[in-house]
């Protein structure tokens, strides 16, 4: 308590009310899949739109899995139709499997061509397309030193790596001025690389720059390793300008914008206010942070041998004669481009296995991948892994099915999620039920069939595993209604037909065995038309009662982290009584809860019939929370004869 120690006026703050509880996010949803770009290890960021989605992980070409014929991009498709259903926040996490025959070895640290271990077909064996600069052009076969080398490199693996990189020099105005009768410069910095030439342009010659702080002093580093001081450089008929790069990234099919990132420092040692912002630093394999790294779509790595701008000029300028004269003699306000490669032997690897979609976590590196990275996403409430169920009737049936299991361990794992769940592409009606008779689960629901849209890219009809479309339907129904009512009877916007145009006598088969249906109705389009979970437990038949309670729980959970270590007695209880109910309460009046009257709705209970005194010697506090879920009316039941006046009933 206060200590009042000596006279005077005290204010102190008291709190009249109980805490309440907010309602978590019901929509986020995880995918977990193989795309055409973007990062593995790092943490999945945030998604809201499409477009963001593929300034990540690239656009929706197919993937070329040679030994997957007919496994087009799902994921991107998925993205698009979860957007496109009212999906409003997503997470992505790429599933990777590099090449893994015998013939493809690690790439060397050195320039691989044909005859390089490491290439097989112009593929690499880790996905990553690349490039090498040389000091100087060597006979086919001729190993490079791994000193003089400047790789380029697409920072992820995946065909769509293939990358366009052009490199330009730029030069500043002059810096060099006359100040109280003496030489100086300004807008200068350590470390700069500049030409130094004649007014007219003639007798250029390029420098490093670099200050002494102790006596303020600056000097001249030439590439013949001539110090030149400032002091002796004539302002009236020299001049000095800062030479920096600006590099441009395209795909090699020029059909987007090219990226540019321009006034690049040459030096590797260069900073500004104290961050590294060299050409090297920039697109280095580690950059600052994970938000750089994800929007950098190349590596620039450099071998031991180049210490500072002068080596990376020297290895630059020898692949062409001409080109360091030029440098040291450019026109004014033109741009010098050094050179213009295109990343070669990207590739989207095989298709993803059981071991890729799961993931794996490397404490060392501090990273996850695969389902291990939503491990640490809080906000999903959704998870799925669409096209992973594609070939099921083709060999793919136990890859399938262990993938599913992986799904719903997760989801129970994290008791806050569920899984949505693809049937197999092209299967018939017994194959269906074969399949889903195969789990248990009351934290996923089952679909069928696949979903048929117009394909924007070939303009073609095209199958596509429901997940996307019914996570995008989940959405759009918690938003407009609330995670309490069936997310059923609802419009699938995007479809214009399905694999299979299920009758009434198909699902009376298929929906008592937990399996959703998408049906087609005259005059009221195409709706999924299910809302059951993959549980033989009637208690969690139906899948927004489920959701409805791990809503519930995580509110609750959230919103009651101030109790933890609180002295546990009445008035303890008595406020974690009205935090919940007053929650509660407020679920009731928005027509969550069944019955006319709160009492009838939902009960809290928190006191000593709740606990024993065990229970207190031990630091438990129990609370016992009752709600009256709502059910669909999934049985629409009108009894109807005929009545005439004296009749009684």
């Amino acid at each position: 308590m206060p200590e009042y120690l000596s006279p005077g006026v005290y204010v102190e703050e008291v709190s009249f009310r109980a805490k309440s509880i907010e309602g978590v996010s019901t929509t986020t949803t995880g995918f977990v899949g193989p795309a055409r770009y973007g990062p593995i290890t790092q943490e999945p960021d945030i998604i809201t739109s499409l477009v963001e989605f593929e300034q990540f992980h690239g656009d929706g070409r197919a993937l070329d899995f040679d030994a997957a014929a007919g496994f087009t991009n799902y994921l991107w498709y998925a993205v698009r139709a979860f957007f496109e259903e009212g999906g409003k926040r997503l997470f992505v996490s790429r599933a990777f499997n590099p090449l893994n025959d015998a013939d493809y070895a690690p790439p060397p640290a050195s320039l691989a061509d044909d005859s390089t271990p490491g290439q097989e077909g112009n593929l690499y064996a880790d996905g990553h397309a690349r490039d090498y600069v040389r000091a100087a052009p060597a006979a086919p076969g001729d190993p490079l030193e791994t000193g003089d080398a400047l790789e380029l490199r697409a920072r992820f693996p995946g065909a769509a790596g293939n990358l366009r990189v052009r490199l330009y020099f730029r030069y500043s105005q002059n810096v060099l001025v006359t100040r109280d009768g003496a030489p100086a410069v300004s807008a200068l910095m350590n470390r700069d690389l500049v030409l130094i030439d004649d007014s007219d342009g003639d007798n250029g010659a390029l420098y490093l720059a670099s200050f002494e702080p102790n006596d303020g002093a600056w000097s001249f580093t030439s590439l013949a390793g001539v110090d030149t001081a400032l002091a002796s450089i004539d302002p009236a008929t020299r001049r000095i300008r800062v030479l920096t790069a600006t590099l441009g990234v395209q795909p090699p099919d020029r059909s987007q914008a090219e990226d540019i990132w321009d006034n690049l420092a040459l030096d590797p040692a260069h900073n500004r206010a104290g961050f590294a912002d060299s050409l090297l630093a920039r697109f280095a394999s580690l950059p600052a942070n994970d938000s750089r790294a994800r929007t950098l779509p190349i590596e620039i790595l450099a071998g031991d041998d180049i210490d500072d701008g002068l080596d990376l000029i020297r290895l630059l300028t020898n692949q062409t004669a001409d080109l360091l004269a030029g440098l040291q003699a450019p026109e004014a306000d033109d741009a010098v481009l050094l050179f213009e490669r295109i990343l070669a032997g990207g590739n989207d690897g095989e298709r993803p296995l059981l071991a890729d979609y799961a993931g794996r976590a490397d404490a060392g590196e501090n990273y996850k991948t695969g389902l291990r990275a939503f491990e640490d996403i809080e906000d999903i409430s959704i998870v799925a892994a669409p096209g992973a169920t594609f070939g099921y009737e083709n060999g793919q049936d136990e890859e399938a099915q262990a993938l599913i299991n992986l799904l719903l361990n997760h989801c129970r794992n994290m008791r806050y999620r569920v899984a949505v769940i693809d049937c197999g592409d092209a299967q018939s009606v017994a194959q269906v039920r074969a399949m889903r008779a195969r789990f248990d689960s009351n934290y996923a629901a089952f679909h069928y069939p696949w979903v048929i849209v117009r394909d924007p890219i070939t303009r073609q009809n095209l199958a596509l595993p429901p997940s996307g479309f019914v996570a995008g339907i989940y959405a759009r129904n918690d938003i407009n209604r609330g995670v309490w009512k069936a997310p059923a009877n609802e419009v699938v916007g995007s479809a214009i037909k399905f694999e299979l145009m299920l009758n009434k006598g198909q699902q009376d088969v298929l929906n008592p065995e937990g399996i959703n249906c998408f049906r087609y109705f005259e005059g009221r389009g195409m709706r999924l038309w299910g809302a059951r979970t993959m549980s033989s437990d009637p208690e969690w038949k139906y899948i927004n009662v489920r959701r409805y309670f791990a809503y519930l729980e995580r509110s609750i959970d959230k919103g009651t982290q101030w109790a933890v270590f609180e002295p546990n007695g009445e008035r303890l209880w008595a406020n974690v009584r009205r935090t919940i109910g007053d929650f509660l309460l407020n679920e009731w009046q928005m027509g969550a809860l069944l019955g006319d009257k709160p009492e009838k709705a939902y009960f809290v209970k928190c006191d000593r019939s709740t606990m024993t005194q065990n229970d207190l010697d031990n630091g438990r506090l129990v609370c016992l929370i009752g709600v009256a879920p709502l059910k669909p009316a999934e049985f629409v039941i009108f009894r109807i004869g005929q009545w005439t006046a004296d009749a009684k009933l």
